[in-house]
């Protein structure tokens, strides 16, 4: 079989009838064309107009692409369903089964589908970006199971999603009311039934106080706690979707009856992918192929293929073939077939743990336990064993355990040669195997456990759900009797995440065997394993010392564990005493809870009222538009970018032959085809569209390829080489401090008092002086920045699509680099995924570098960035250095605080300063201190710039405070709280830049968290728990915080809007924000029903667009509601005004009848609002003012519980209590903590 050809292959595909290739997308069958093999399950069902499904990481780690796949499974004649990741799911991979996209489920005209209605009801949605993958987690769980999940599944089958607004918490209670735990919420009665009508929590099917009215009678006012399931607690049989049911999407019938056929089909670049049936057809491709890669769930091979950009020519899709599928139990152990998928495998070996003897089944329990924390539920649905073995990553979480447990691989060769290969000896190197080209695994032979053999797992990550590991373990023991004692007769420990391979602790496994199991056994081994496992400080991954101590804590607790199992057993000693069980117990999370109480005080229709975002019905449905679900015109182009890869170079040549060959390929522009400026910045022109001589970051912009589709942009941008003259790179705030590298002209000063005079005064008692470092931190919005740009009128005016917080800077960008004027550029804005602060002004220079190609070339271009571009070149939160001396009493009042504070601006100016500003002004926290000193600099790094991010510094120079505050109370050896009240600001203060706090409730938040949280006695029993635990501990922690609201530039506090009443008494509001998931749109629309009393359903806000609204600021800084709410209700009573001659006549029943009577009288039904913020200046000259129109405050109380031998941390409770006066809709800003 060696020398087989072609002619080969050929027989392999004569063996069975081929058919063509389908698939069933919604209920509707498709042919799949040859040739696109390339293809993602994702791109595909988005270039068919599904653009519900979203691409949010590309690498299966956000869920935003979840879809569900149902075949039909022959042996156990049952259709199987489950979700997937389609961005890594290879399209052919799908033929021959029935895909479900959120577009399947419900939509608004056919109806919602109860999990749909349920999430929009429980402000589960926000940016809706993510909205649709939860979506599928939750329909794909529902739909496969035989019975309502429990809440702890339905938490389980979300962890492989990721929301970035929500915080997780409404919509774990929209799917909360799906949990099956009390069979009288699910029967026909209604909450009547119970005594005196109380409500019944859908979460537990009892009654509960989550809709209970309040006290207050006024109809306008009156208190609302939302417990577990958000504002209005619905029942099951509330969204049970009777009206829906019959257009639930079945199993189509032609699948059931169809026989599956081998595949071999082409994609792009001459790449092969087959789909063989049998072992056999597997041997002869990997004979005539020995370099073809054999993928099951793709979760591998298509990141190394997509991101690693690793070219294999040939794919053998072996989910299919059922030898490698086999799951099968003897005497000996089970044989697991290496195509077996891992929640596949996981269901397996619970059912064989509950059926066969506790001491055969150690190993079994160690890898249940272990899958669990693998990946999400859509990677584990796909992965394969043999995938996961075959990948040999060193960090991976289940190849330990085979290891440890003495699991063997049965290996085939291509002409049927079995053999096997104990799996110690099976990982050879980084990412290499013991697997000729011409093998393949076979299966995994797992034998049973002996009794007093035990086996363990052990994983530390960043987080628990969906991460990799930093160290992971698997280790074995077997312990006999031995003269009256228990003795090492067997043992193995292997860790991963220290070493290239996962990696033998030989010398600790050769030192255990023969020694008792002792005290004096754990103490040598732990010395042992010091030197057997060693990392050098430069190791890849970083954290040595951390990982060090990793490997030696994962012992101890195994050490201890076995101990436990052991307690009972003959002759075996009790040296396990009561508060080491701290170490062992299993990590255990209680189903997440919460209430939510705020005061509804309601003006008018809808104003105060907690309405339902007015988009989160589409976005449940996945039918909400973003900038890249914009259907690409016929002649349109796709842009990519070709970025630096040096942090700071010169530009010795650029050489564009190879894209100019490059499939697709339409153009290179860099900086000489710019037809305006090439200098750009959002404050001053400190940057460039496209490098011209100099790079001063690794993801500068060089220039912009555009071809015609996205992937060949990319192909082509990758191929422009560019040769360099490096030059010294300054890359932190350490380094920037060492060479006095500075951005110009922004050092600043503000200070009250006398500082120096305090310092050498007798008043000060002691004096703490440190240094304080806030790292970064990545935006991660859901959706990447996108733009596309098209001409009108022969190129004399351009427009654009774009997912951005200000659409005016995108407006100014395009104006300055076409030079064109701004009046014939128009920006438009639906919504975006989110943006933090990421896009407020980095999304500009992208969108202003697609422009150039569609200016010249005269088409349609749309740019969208790949996850891994975005994260390169967009910024982030602004890294922070504090350099503070603090003075004080004995009794721990603050007297003076001298504090040099910096940033790290990165290579160009932006926002930074600006950020520098707020963090002093921040730098105080709440904290009255008579005399104050700061100054700050901006730091310039070659890095990519950093931005806005919420928060815009305030959250650095508090964490700075709160740093010196905590360091004061150990210093005086009190409480951090009692540090925090002694010195809490209050009415009349005066800042240290002037300003006197005006309604401040800082005190009175403080006194209501203090009593919620009950906080003296929680502390008392938080001290007793760490008394009873060695090895697990709790703390406690209230801090309070005030943040000023406005722009603290003064110009940019001005909003305006543009309100149209039409004729049949419909309202159409057009203002200067974005909605990004804050809601911001519906508050709008409920002061603008409010003002015309009429209902909201009545109003509706399209888009945000430059050429409705003019010179908008940026939607940012927490004052968009405030403004822009204003500026629309400034419009309303103009408009009001004008009908009121009308309307005091009292002869129209309807507001629709009142505007049509204006009409017919000749009335402007049209207004433009406009508000400017009052009563605010600054002047950094003298460093006073008032550079806030008020402050919010609020204060924040957290138990939470760390493993102190691995770091492992969860929060246990979290309590927090905000002023933020009358909400407009406390739902939304409920949701915004």
């Amino acid at each position: 079989m060696g020398s087989l050809k072609k002619t080969d292959e050929e027989d392999f595909m004569s063996l069975e009838e081929t058919k063509e290739a389908i698939l069933y997308v919604n209920g509707v069958r498709r042919i799949l064309p040859d040739g696109l093999a390339h293809l993602t399950l994702l791109e595909y069902l988005r270039d068919i107009g599904l653009t519900g499904t979203k691409l949010g990481c590309g690498e299966g780690g956000c869920g935003a692409c979840t879809v569900m796949v149902s075949y039909y499974d022959q042996l156990h004649n049952r259709s199987v369903h489950y979700a997937v990741n389609a961005c890594l799911a290879p399209l052919y991979s799908v033929e021959g089964m029935h895909v479900i996209t959120v577009e399947g489920v419900g939509n608004r005209r056919s109806g919602l589908h109860p999990v749909q209605e349920s999430l929009a009801r429980s402000h589960g949605s926000q940016c809706g970006y993510c909205t649709p993958g939860f979506i599928m987690s939750m329909y794909a769980l529902l739909r496969s199971s035989r019975s309502a999940p429990s809440e702890e599944q339905i938490e389980e089958c979300l962890a492989g999603n990721l929301c970035r607004c929500t915080g997780y918490r409404p919509i774990v209670d929209a799917f909360r009311v799906f949990a099956k735990t009390n069979d009288a919420v699910y029967a026909n009665r209604s909450s009547g039934s119970f005594p005196e009508g109380e409500f019944v929590c859908p979460s537990t099917g009892k009654p509960c106080s989550c809709g209970s009215k309040g006290l207050n009678e006024d109809a306008n006012v009156k208190e609302a706690t939302t417990c577990i399931n958000g504002y209005s607690p619905i029942s099951f049989s509330e969204v049970d979707g009777s009206s829906y049911v019959e257009k639930e999407l079945i199993f189509p019938p032609e699948l059931l009856l169809r026989k599956l056929t081998p595949l071999k089909l082409g994609g792009f670049g001459g790449l092969k992918w087959y789909r063989p049936l049998k072992l056999q057809h597997v041997l002869d491709l990997k004979s005539l192929y020995p370099d073809a890669k054999l993928v099951t769930g793709n979760t591998e091979v298509g990141i190394e293929m997509k991101l690693k950009r690793i070219q294999y020519h040939v794919l053998v899709s072996v989910a299919q073939v059922s030898d490698l599928n086999s799951l099968n139990e003897s005497e000996d152990g089970l044989e697991i077939g290496a195509a077996v998928k891992l929640t596949e495998l996981r269901n397996f070996l619970i059912k064989v743990v509950s059926q066969r003897a506790s001491h055969e089944t150690s190993s079994c329990r160690a890898l249940i336990e272990q899958i669990k924390w693998f990946a999400g539920k859509q990677i584990r649905n796909v992965a394969s064993v043999g995938g996961n073995i075959c990948t040999a990553s060193p960090i991976s979480d289940l190849n330990p355990i085979w290891m440890a447990a003495g699991a063997k691989f049965r290996i085939i060769d291509c002409r049927g040669k079995p053999r096997t290969a104990a799996a110690k000896d099976f990982f050879l190197g980084y990412r290499k195997v013991d697997l000729a080209s011409s093998e393949i695994l076979l299966s995994v032979l797992l034998p049973w456990t002996k009794p007093f053999e035990y086996v363990k797992e052990f994983k530390q990550a960043h987080r628990r759900e969906d991460d990799i590991a930093i160290v992971n373990a698997g280790m074995r023991v077997f312990l006999e009797l031995n003269d009256g004692k228990w003795a090492v007769s067997d043992a193995s420990i292997v860790y991963g995440g220290v070493a290239p391979v996962s990696l033998p602790a030989s010398n600790t496994e050769g030192f255990l065997i023969g020694k008792f199991w002792d005290q004096d056994l754990l103490q040598g081994a732990v010395k042992v394993l010091e030197k057997d496992i060693l990392l050098k400080e430069n190791a890849p991954g970083g954290m040595v010392e951390f990982r060090k101590s990793l490997t030696s804590s994962f012992f101890f607790k195994f050490f201890l564990w076995v101990s436990h199992q052991m307690k009972d057993k003959e002759s075996f000693p009790e040296n396990l005493c009561l508060s080491h069980m701290s170490a062992i117990q299993s990590f255990s999370k209680s189903p997440t809870t919460g209430c939510q109480n705020y005061e509804i005080r309601k003006h008018g229709t809808a104003v105060g009222s907690p309405e339902v975002h007015l988009s989160a019905r589409l976005q449940v449905t996945g039918e909400a538009e973003y900038a890249d679900d914009t259907p690409m015109p016929p002649n349109g182009l796709h842009a990519a970018l070709v970025l630096s890869r040096k942090p700071h170079a010169r530009i010795v040549s650029i050489d564009e032959s190879g894209a100019k060959s490059s499939p697709g390929f339409a153009g290179l522009f860099t900086y000489k085809d710019v037809p305006g400026g090439n200098n750009i910045g959002p404050v001053i022109d400190d940057e460039e569209l496209f490098a011209s001589e100099i790079v001063t970051c690794v993801g500068q912009a060089i220039g912009v390829v555009v071809a015609d589709t996205h992937e060949n942009a990319k192909i082509a941008a990758r191929k422009v080489h560019v040769e360099y003259e490096e030059l010294p790179a300054v890359l932190s705030i350490q380094d920037a401090l060492r060479s006095n590298s500075f951005h110009p002209n922004t050092e600043r000063c503000m200070a009250k008092g006398d500082v120096e005079l305090c310092f050498q005064s007798g008043k000060v008692d002691r004096v703490l002086e440190g240094e304080v470092h806030v790292g970064g931190q990545e935006h991660f919005y859901l959706e990447t920045n996108s733009s596309m740009v098209w001409t009108m009128d022969g190129g004399n005016e351009v427009y654009m699509i774009s997912s951005t917080q200000a659409p005016q800077k995108h407006q100014k960008y395009a104006s300055h680099v076409l030079r064109l004027p701004m009046s014939k550029i128009v920006c438009k804005t639906k919504r975006i995924g989110g943006g933090f602060g990421g896009k407020e002004t980095r999304s500009a220079a992208i969108a202003a570098a697609a422009a150039v190609p569609s200016y010249l070339l005269n088409r349609p271009v749309k740019i969208t960035l790949d996850r891994d571009v975005d994260m390169m070149i967009s910024g982030q939160r602004h890294s922070f250095l504090g350099k503070y001396k603090v003075g004080f009493t004995n009794e721990g009042k603050l007297l003076a605080l001298d504090l040099e504070i910096y940033n790290n601006a990165g290579n160009s100016l932006d926002l930074s300063l600006a950020v520098l500003e707020r963090a002093m002004f921040h730098s105080d926290n709440v904290y009255a201190i008579p005399n104050v000193r700061i100054r700050g600099r901006v730091c310039f790094t070659n890095i990519p710039s950093n931005t806005a991010f919420r928060g815009f510094g305030g959250p650095q120079g508090m964490l700075i405070a709160e740093n010196w505050i905590q360091r004061v109370a150990v210093e005086l050896k009190k409480s951090p709280e009692k540090i925090r009240e002694i010195n809490l600001q209050s009415e009349g203060f005066v800042l240290h830049y002037g300003q006197e706090l005006q309604h401040c409730t800082l005190a009175q938040v403080w006194g209501e968290l203090k009593s919620s949280c009950d906080f003296w006695k929680t502390r008392s029993d938080v001290d007793v728990f760490n008394k009873q635990n060695r090895w697990k501990k709790r703390g406690v922690a209230m801090v309070p915080t005030k943040f000023g609201i406005s722009f603290t530039l003064k110009f940019m506090n001005q909003a305006g809007a543009l309100v149209q009443v039409y004729t049949d008494g419909t309202v159409l509001v057009t203002h200067g924000g974005v909605e990004m998931g804050q809601g911001l749109h519906t508050k709008v629309a409920q002061i603008a029903a409010s003002s015309f009393n009429i209902p909201l359903s009545s109003v509706f806000i399209s888009e945000t667009s430059t050429d409705k609204v003019p010179n908008a600021s940026p939607t940012a800084a927490s004052a968009s509601s405030d403004m822009y709410g204003a500026a629309v209700l400034d419009a309303c009573e103009q408009i009001k005004a004008r009908m009121e001659p009308i309307a005091s006549k009292k002869q129209h029943n309807s507001f629709a009848t009142l505007a049509r009577a204006c009409y017919e009288q000749r009335i402007d039904l049209s207004a433009h609002g406009f508000y400017i913020t009052p009563d605010i200046d600054f002047d950094w000259k003298t460093g006073k003012g008032n550079p806030f129109r008020y402050f919010t405050y609020g204060a924040a109380f957290a138990e939470v519980e760390i493993d102190t031998l691995t770091g492992d941390f969860h929060t246990r409770t979290a309590d927090i209590i905000l002023d933020l006066g009358y909400s407009l809709n406390p739902a939304i800003d409920i949701g915004q903590v």
